[in-house]
């Protein structure tokens, strides 16, 4: 145990062991993509269930800090934990919620509580690394049949994003930056579809792109994105966003790079055969819908239990999308953001009726609205020389991704205003208070 400063009384042990405890909830949650108010009272949390109180928590995506002051004038302990990987493990995530609702009540032991949480972080994936690789390719077949590709373009879209991969496993495992991952399986998807136009194969060829595009756009990071901004957890959000941008660069580069190669070899390719998604709800594009979401939440490894109501999330955004924008006339990006938040919304009720963390449904149920269609649009106008259009097509893109994320946001505020939960009630928000921006 360190050695206290004079005068000052040393620190018990069980102090440094809930610290600890704190530290590895905080950053399974962090890893997972909950958002920054949530990690950060859920750690004050877990030390409060032990008796260590007034913790301050500070929450970036690289590190967490826990400091304590004791109130009896002993020394004062700060520690501090690296979140070096941040993959999502939604059913681990669930465990995670659980235990802290136990220790929360009191029920858990400190040393239980930490022998729980090792066999949390141990236990096996809820699905097999093949379903998982399955499930990705699986997110590009629904989304090219979402924008209207048959059968011969799911195959395609399915192949190409296995292709990606495999691709970007072998890159990482060599210590490959993601960045050029993210490039590397991006331009591999896109030149599939360069492929099938240039066989001159009779299908919708660059429904392969935008499903193989829709598989590498970064969904969850987006809400958690806007989530820490409206929050008042500006200094996250900052980071989350620049995540986001250079994910997003990277599927641009890797889109571009094809779509320039393609232009120089002669490959007839024409803005007017960009797919868009039918604006109807007919079988296909629910089915698609629907397809989307369910390979999404296996890629998240969400438990098998919720898949039913993932996919009607995925169901509910694309139907209330189409009403909206076909019947009322809502333009695209308005559209986009009411129909996350009523995703946000009854997702949220959903959730909490369950008592699980309510991104385990809404992640996944967003993901048929991604602007995967509006990227590649972008990338092909400017490959073919039309800058202006092109950075339109790339503003409504982006514009409809940042809205995503805001609906969903918005169907979990009207719920807080109605009466939020006992951890929405102990957040202490920054952006709660009326400083008229001041």
């Amino acid at each position: 145990m360190p050695a206290s400063p004079p005068g000052q009384e040393a620190v018990e042990p069980d102090v440094y062991r809930a610290m600890a405890l704190a530290l590895r909830v905080g950053e399974l949650l962090l890893g997972s993509g909950e958002a920054t108010e949530i990690v950060s009272a859920t750690m004050r949390g877990v030390t409060d269930a032990y008796g260590v109180r007034h913790c301050e928590a500070d929450v970036n995506l690289s590190a967490i800090t826990l400091s304590y002051v004791p109130a009896d004038g002993g020394a004062p302990v700060t520690a501090e934990r690296r979140v070096r990987r941040r993959l999502p493990d939604y059913d681990r995530l669930i465990a995670v919620h659980d235990l802290v609702g136990e220790v929360v009540a009191g029920s858990v032991p400190l040393g239980e509580a930490r022998s729980r949480l090792r066999r949390i972080t141990r236990r096996v994936p809820v699905y097999p690394n093949w379903l998982l690789v399955a499930s990705l390719a699986l997110i590009a077949s629904s989304a090219s049949i979402l924008v209207g590709g048959g059968p011969l373009v799911a195959a395609a879209a399915f192949v190409a994003t296995v292709l990606g991969e495999r691709a970007s496993a072998w890159l990482a495992r060599r210590g490959v930056a993601e960045f050029f991952q993210l490039t590397v399986a991006a331009t591999l998807g896109s030149l599939v579809a360069v492929l099938l136009i240039w066989i001159d194969a009779p299908v919708q060829a660059s429904a392969a792109v935008v499903g193989a595009v829709i598989a590498l756009l970064p969904g969850r990071l987006m809400v958690a994105c806007v989530q820490d901004g409206i929050a008042g957890e500006y200094v996250t959000a900052t980071g989350r966003l620049f995540e986001v941008f250079f994910t997003v660069t990277a599927v641009i580069c890797g889109i571009g790079l094809a779509l320039y190669l393609a232009v120089r070899l002669g490959v007839p390719l024409s803005v007017e055969n960009v797919p868009v998604a039918p604006l109807s709800l007919r079988p296909e594009q629910l089915l698609g819908a629907v397809g989307v979401t369910l390979a999404f939440a296996v890629a998240l490894l969400v438990p098998p239990r919720h898949l039913l109501q993932t996919g009607v999330g995925g169901a509910l955004i694309w139907t209330v999308f189409v009403e909206l924008t076909t019947y009322w006339q809502v333009p695209v990006v308005l559209a986009t953001a009411l129909s996350a938040a009523a995703v946000g919304l009854l997702g949220t009720a959903y959730a909490r009726r369950a008592r699980v963390p309510a991104l385990v449904l809404t992640v996944p149920a967003i993901c048929p609205l991604l602007p995967g269609t509006a990227l590649y649009r972008a990338m092909l106008e400017i490959s073919l020389g039309h800058t202006d259009t092109g950075l339109v097509s790339l503003l409504q893109a982006l514009s409809t991704a940042l809205a995503l994320g805001a609906g969903v946001m918005l169907g979990a505020e009207i719920l807080r205003a109605a009466g939020g939960t006992e951890v929405a009630r102990r957040i202490r928000r920054p952006a709660a208070r009326r400083t008229r921006g001041y």
